[in-house]
Order: structure tokens, then sequence, then C-alpha cells
């Protein structure tokens, strides 16, 4: 009930003029940069981060949020339209999404995956609303030693859950590491990494990572693989649903639901893996199995669906424990920051305006979102034609112009343009960016609880070892060996389910490989 009586003060909050107007503006912004193919809501925010200083941290908080929604709303128009996702959560979209649009049913799509995520962002949020305070007054009672193990398990899940290769993954997390070490020890006083440079004595700040790896680093890619030719776009009327549509649509709406808020809750990485389930499970259970792979409409609902629902759930730890588990999470969790805002189990004493605030302005943001997404399909659509050089541009010139406002430092555009080449190079050699970011803000913090925890117990390694530790580093050693397990143990039969799942992955391979011309949108191995 309490958190009932806080989610009514945050719409008190939300609801003011000033704030409703960057709620809006957050979402109209998001919408629109999640329809371009290759910019995502986690290069808008890291854009816009260093040019917002001067509102006032709801405000900010609360234009993020919306930005965060309209992502995932706009990336289901371009891989509908285009069968180009534009993230990897939108993969599965694509699959029937496209086909649909090609048989003269891209309303229909669009529609049915707008309101299922109008759904299941609702429900999701109010998920969020009751458990996020219940999960933070959990959290206060676990030490120094629970929140290093914690750390450890979410470095390992996220590294092993994106992409194909874990090496890939480990190798991501220790380069996001080594850039979190730059600068001088807290406890000796020593510099770390700073090789001679003064500059670097105070660390490299996480905006000029975000935007490097994030803005700079995909501005590159894609301005080394972009071809001229002319974008086809699959014409849009106005979105609508049949009767036979919204019955079924309904359930996988509600499934998809229950499939992607649980995985964005705990900490092992994005919405790849429960929208493939979602989109197996929607196959296994639709009355209308031979349409798939043809322009199942239960194909657009159930993922779209899962991916807003894991948008939503991935706000519980990194509000209560700090933890991103997405590349938007992990920038939104840089700009409170930014603000003197520590994000963590007492943030909800600490600071109930600015979270209450948010949670009630997902509410706000999220009926906008379908507001605009319905009659203005058709308008969305013209955005994939504006030539792609000139966007990346663009994309290039705020870039710097945002480094160069952290400190004001000519020294930053350098860093800021290393930084892009390393995401450049991760890129080509399909490194996955967001243990990197992870690895860099939650790199100190990790070493921060370590050294607490020891110095508790005068050195002893025994001070790492509690009850809820010891079950967490059972788990992470579990992610680390599966692999070897798997190769010991004899061969069995694979189960239905992961032979679904199989296929799903091979059908939309291409996906992740191929550049869409014009698009803007460079081809990367899987793990990317």
């Amino acid at each position: 009930m309490d958190a009932l009586t806080q989610l009514i003060n945050g719409f008190g909050t939300a609801l003011t003029p000033e704030n409703l107007l960057y709620a809006f503006l957050g979402v109209l912004l998001g919408t629109a940069i999640g329809v371009l193919p290759g910019i995502g809501p986690a290069m808008t925010v890291a854009l816009l981060l260093p040019l917002t200083y001067a509102l006032p941290a709801t405000s900010a908080i609360i234009m993020f949020a919306g930005i965060y929604y309209g992502g995932m709303y706009g990336g289901s128009t371009t891989s509908i339209l285009l069968n180009t996702p534009g993230e990897s959560a939108s993969v599965v979209t694509a699959i029937e999404g496209n086909k649909m649009a090609k048989n003269g049913r891209a309303a229909q799509a669009l529609a049915t995956a707008a309101i299922g995520s109008f759904v299941a962002g609702t429900i999701a949020t109010l998920l969020l609303a009751l458990l996020a305070p219940t999960v933070a007054r959990l959290a206060i009672k676990i030490g120094p030693a629970d929140y290093f193990a914690v750390i450890l398990l979410a470095f390992i899940a996220i590294t092993s859950v994106l992409g194909s290769s874990r090496v890939r993954g480990l190798a991501s997390l220790g380069l996001g590491l080594t850039i979190g070490l730059i600068g001088i020890d807290a406890t000796s006083g020593q510099q770390r990494l700073t090789f001679g440079v003064p500059q670097l004595a105070d660390g490299i700040d996480i905006v000029i990572v975000a935007v490097g790896l994030f803005a700079v680093g995909e501005a590159l890619w894609t301005a080394a693989h972009l071809r001229r030719r002319p974008i086809e776009v699959i014409p849009v009327g106005t979105p609508r649903m049949s009767r036979e549509d919204w019955r079924r649509s309904w359930k996988p709406w509600l499934r998809g639901t229950a499939i992607g808020f649980p995985f964005g809750a705990i900490p092992a990485g994005g919405a790849e893996i429960p929208t493939f389930l979602s989109y197996v499970t929607e196959k296994k259970l639709s009355q209308h199995p031979e349409e798939f792979g043809h322009g199942a409409i239960e194909g657009v609902a159930g993922p779209e669906a899962t991916n807003n629902a894991s948008a939503a759930g991935g706000l519980v730890p990194m509000l209560t424990l700090g933890l991103p588990t997405t590349a938007t999470a992990a920038v939104l969790l840089v700009a409170l920051r930014t603000y003197g805002i520590q994000p963590g189990p007492r943030l909800f004493e600490t600071e109930p305006v600015l979270v209450w605030g948010l949670i009630a302005s997902l509410f706000i943001g999220n009926t906008m979102l379908l507001v605009l997404n319905l009659p203005l399909a058709p308008l969305w659509a013209r955005l994939l034609r504006i030539p792609r050089p000139y966007l990346y541009a663009g994309i290039l010139f705020f870039s710097s112009l945002g480094a160069y406002s952290v400190n004001a430092s000519s020294f930053d555009l350098f860093l800021l343009l290393a930084i892009g080449a390393l995401g450049f190079l991760m890129r080509r050699f399909g490194l996955p960016v967001l243990p990197a970011i992870i690895g860099e803000i939650l790199g100190p913090f990790a070493e921060e609880k370590l050294r607490q925890a020891l110095q508790i117990s005068n050195g002893d390694l025994s001070g790492l070892v509690t009850p809820v530790s010891v079950v967490i580093f059972v788990i992470s050693a579990l992610l680390l060996l599966s692999p070897l397990v798997r190769r010991l143990l004899p061969r069995k039969a694979t189960p239905p389910v992961l032979t679904e799942v199989g296929e799903v992955l091979e059908e939309t391979h291409h996906h992740e490989q191929v550049v869409a011309a014009d698009d803007g949108r460079a081809g990367r191995p899987p793990s990317a």
C-alpha cells in the first residue's frame, strides 16, 4: 500500500507542465531515433547527457526514460518495414513483421507492435512500482562481500549471454575494467595507467567513454560500410487491427509480458533471449503454426511485448542495486551519477521524488507513445529516407560538442576519438560493447566493495565468504564452466524448445551480419 501511495505522489511530480513537456520530448525523440537504423536509445541518451546538465535531475531522467521507452517502440518500425532491426532485441520482430509487411499487412503489424508494447509496458511498470521497493529493502541487508559477489555475477552473466563467444565478451569486459582503473587509486594515492599524462589523473569521464563507444564507434563503423543505393520502404497505411487480429494478439501480449519482465529484472543482460523464447512459445501454442515464417501476427505480438516488459524489468536492478543490464540502462546509470545520485538500496529513501516521479512518468510516456505511434506511423516511415552521410556527420558533431562540454578541455576530444576508434575495432572483431561499458561503470564499485570486505576481515579471504556470496559464487562458477561440462557429458537428444531456439537463431543470423546498404546499419558478427 505504501508503494501505491508513493506512486500517487510520483504522478504529482510527473504531471507538472515542465515534466510533462520533457516526457513528451523524450518519447518523441526516442521514437524518431528508434526508427532510424543504427541509432539506438543508448547512443541518444549518451549524446544528450552533456547537453542536459542545466536541467533539474528529475526532468532530465524523465526525458531519458522517455527516450528509453520510445526507442523500443521505434525499433519495431524499422524491423517491420525494412527487415533491418535497429537493435538486437528487435531481431525476432523482423522475422514475421517484415513478412506481414510484404503481404500487405504492414499496418496490422505496426498496430499489434504498438498496442502490445503499450500493454506490456504498462503491466511491467506496475510490477516495477510494486517490486522495486521490496527489492531495495532486502538489498540494504547485504554486506560488501555480497555486493562484490552480485557484481561479479553480473559481469559473468552479461558476458555469457551476449554474443556467440564468451571469450569476446570477457575481452570486452576486460577493456572496460582497464579503462575504469585509469586515474588515482583512492586507497594508496598512486596513479594507475596514466602514463605520466596529468589529464588522466582523474580518470576518464564515463560520458566520454559512453559517447565514444556508442556514438563515434557506430558512426565510424557505418561510414566504413556505407554503400549508395536507394532505400526501399514498404508503404504504410493507418495502423489498425481487425477483430480477428485482436483475438490472436491479446494472449501473446500477456505471455510476452510474463516472459520479459523476469528476464529483465535479473542481472543477466538484455532482451535477446526472452524475445527468442517468446517467439518459440507462440509458435508452439499458435492455432495457425503454418503461418509462422510467412507472416504470423503472434510472432510480432509476443516478442514486442516481451521486449518492452524486459525494458521495464531492467530498471529494477538498475534502481535498487545500481546494476545495469542493458546498454541504455548503463547510460541512465551514468546520468544519475552525473547529478550526484548513487543508485542502490537507499535510493528510494534518499531520492523519493525522483524515483517515484520517474516510475509515474513511465505510465505517462507509455500512453503518449501509443497516441504517437498509431496515427503517425507513416510519418515515422518517412524518416527512413534521411541520407545517412548527413545523419552520421551530425552525430559526430554533437558527440564532439558533448565531449568538450564535460570539462571544456580539448584533451577530451582526443580521448573521444581514441575511444571511438576502440569502439570501431570492437565492432570489427565482434566484441560486444555493453560489457565494456558495464565494466567501466561497475569496475571501481566492485573494487571498493572488495576492499571493504577484506578490510573488515583484516585481509583474510574468509571475509568474502557469507551464506549469500557462496551461493552467488557457485552460480558464477556454473556459468563459466557450463560449456566445459556440456562437452564432458554424454550427448543426448536436444530438447524441442532448444531446437526451436536454434532454428530461430539460424533464421535471424543474417540480420546481424548483413549491411542494409544505405540504411546505415553495418553488418557485424553475431557477437557484436
